[in-house]
């Protein structure tokens, strides 16, 4: 490093330390406000990855705050990543301390929404919820336009919801559904038993979830007068499929103005364990060039439309005057392949296409502007980085690792290596510049198909800072052998220390029994 970029970095350093030192001494807490989006990768943000999807919203976010450019999903026993993911963020504990698969949150994990009310907060969900329900009301004092509890209609025009139900039942008979009359009123009805899995809705129909969950976001933040400090959990169900934005959105990415990324692959050259799910049903076998632009397409107009919407509530919070003293957490569940290496989903330890995701803090609390940082990190630390924020107790039941050093500049990484888990078939170990993806085959049980072995016994090694797409394996080159050797071994050690055992986390298979 020349001995000016090490001034201009000290700088930066302690003009951090300095503003958030000053910031934590202030006697009116912050509000918190965390926006968790679906199946958004890394790259999906355009100030992120410089790919072509507009997110002038998030743009500005990022570039008025401060960007994680290595935060990773750790992984998932499940191939609804979103569940484990979830459950990650909100208790802020590891892949492999969580209860089960993520589903159910125990009393004794403490989940950030009881943390900031702990702290003298009124904590508010709205969206998407993927865990029990007694988790969820023990979370937040209340909240809105609750999804994923129960009925679901593949549909963001046709999304069951429930109000608030502050005894924890949400019982199905209470979810309904918004859509417009016949002169153009939105109104609610229950959902049917005759109600048919879509997509078949349109912006004629519905409103958008997208739109309904930011419209109450910024609701309840116009309305917000008590003293007390707002913390939210506002949760999108976009970019999830099924990838529907209204036609404006749609006609922003014509088909043939998509430019593919290297990683695209008409089809997967292996076995990975989890080849045939539901996500990878979306497209036909070959993923041709055109229909890999035609979902890229859909996914950058869904992302774009979602942005908009994101950008709602940012200006309800500089409306109402708060956002001056708000600290804004973005960032998504899980990266999603859409064509990389020949898949759809997110079911795979590869960067972009299941694990990669963005992280970024930003909003009128904090006052550095532009600062990236490349130390890894994972989901499960954004929770013990925002109560260092904002100057509350970290609950002796989170293992993620707060931010705060790097943000500081007391430290460069928290973390000297990532890890990352998918079911029995596949893990990943990431130190310094390279990454050792490892594949096993391994029984199985669908319930179609019964008991069953897949996968194939595959290693892959990929220098990620010359090659962040992970186009290129290294694994078999005679001088690369001697790392690989170092990192099989290194990564069978983490595994261990991590808990990455059957034992522990209650999983029928283990991959290393495989391997």
């Amino acid at each position: 490093m020349t001995t000016k970029k090490f001034i201009k970095w000290s700088c930066v350093a302690l003009l951090c330390t300095l503003s958030l030192s000053s910031y934590a001494k202030k006697s009116k807490k912050p509000n918190v406000l965390v926006i968790y989006t679906d199946d958004h990768r890394y790259s999906g943000v355009h100030a992120l990855g410089g790919q072509a999807v507009r997110t002038p919203n998030i743009d500005q976010l990022a570039n008025n705050g401060i960007i994680f450019d290595n935060a990773f999903l750790m992984g998932s026993f499940s191939g609804a990543t979103c569940m484990p993911s979830r459950a990650m963020l909100n208790t802020g504990r590891q892949l492999f301390k969580l209860h089960g698969q993520g589903h159910d949150i125990p009393v004794e994990h403490t989940t950030f929404g009881e943390a900031f009310s702990k702290a003298g907060y009124n904590t508010h969900m709205i969206g998407k919820w993927h865990q029990d329900r007694a988790s969820l009301t023990r979370s937040f004092n209340d909240g809105q336009t609750v999804m994923g509890i129960g009925v679901y209609l593949t549909d963001h025009y046709r999304m069951p919801l429930w109000d608030w139900d502050k005894t924890g039942a949400f019982p199905k008979k209470d979810a309904y559904l918004l859509y417009y009359d016949e002169q153009g009123n939105e109104v609610r009805r229950p959902v049917a038993k005759t109600d048919k899995r879509g997509p078949t809705g349109t912006e004629a129909d519905a409103p958008h979830s997208s739109e309904i969950f930011a419209r109450n976001a910024a609701s309840y933040i116009k309305n917000y007068h008590d003293k007390k400090p707002f913390c939210m959990y506002l949760a999108f169900h976009a970019p999830h499929d099924p990838r529907q934005a209204p036609k404006k959105y749609r006609d922003m990415y014509p088909i043939e103005s998509i430019h593919l990324p290297q990683s695209y692959m008409p089809q997967h050259p292996f076995d990975n364990g989890h080849m045939f799910l539901r996500d990878e049903e979306l497209a036909p076998w070959p993923r041709t060039p055109e229909v890999a632009k035609e979902h890229l397409a859909a996914y950058y107009a869904i992302i774009t439309h979602l942005d908009a919407q994101i950008g709602k509530v940012i200006a309800a919070l500089k409306e109402s005057g708060q956002y001056d003293n708000t600290i804004i957490v973005f960032s998504g569940d899980s990266g999603l392949a859409v064509g990389c290496h020949g898949l759809m989903g997110k079911q795979s330890v590869y960067n972009e296409d299941g694990i990669h995701v963005p992280f970024v803090i930003s909003g009128g609390a904090i006052k550095e502007s532009g600062v990236r940082y490349d130390a890894l990190c994972y989901i499960h630390d954004i929770y013990p980085t925002l109560c260092d924020l904002a100057n509350i107790e970290i609950p002796a039941s989170v293992t993620g690792k707060s931010m705060m050093p790097v943000i500081k500049g007391e430290k460069k990484q928290v973390r000297d290596y990532i890890y990352n888990a998918y079911r029995q078939h596949q893990r990943a170990y990431r130190k310094g510049d390279y990454k050792l993806l490892e594949f096993v085959k391994a029984p199985d049980k669908d319930w179609k198909l019964g008991e069953l072995t897949r996968g194939s016994r595959t290693t892959l090694l990929f220098n990620i800072k010359n090659d962040p797409w992970e186009t290129t394996n290294l694994a078999f080159l005679p001088q690369y052998f001697d790392l690989v050797k170092t990192m099989q071994k290194e990564m069978k050690e983490k595994a261990e220390e991590l808990g990455d055992d059957n034992k522990f986390t209650g999983e029928k298979y283990d991959f290393w029994d495989y391997y």
